[in-house]
């Protein structure tokens, strides 16, 4: 039985998909970070000083809370950026590796 979940571990790459989730998870902590603590105050604090408000949660309109979703918003882009540069650059060294192979 140990033989059978080694084998499943290699065939399905597992422990890669761990690690993944794990920097995903930290990469999702970090960009909520950014968003939360450093560009909602730098851009949103004038707006939410002149409309009285003390976090983007409270913005609405007839009712609608639409502050939470500006903020997700930003996080997606940033998140959906981060991963479009490390596709990126995963590619570019898949290149040089199949360069190198060649010479």
């Amino acid at each position: 039985m140990l033989n059978e979940f080694m084998e499943f571990l290699k065939q399905y790459n597992v422990i890669g998909l761990a690690v993944a989730v794990i920097i995903g998870g930290k990469l999702n902590e970090l960009v909520s970070s950014l968003v939360n603590d450093l560009l909602t105050p730098l851009i949103f604090n004038p707006v939410l000083n002149t409309l009285k408000l003390t976090s983007i949660a409270e913005l609405s309109w007839h009712g609608i809370f639409y502050g939470k979703v500006v903020s997700n918003i930003i996080s997606f882009l940033i998140v959906a950026f981060i991963v479009f540069l490390l596709i990126k650059w995963a590619n570019s060294i898949s290149k040089v590796k199949t360069v190198i192979k060649k010479n």
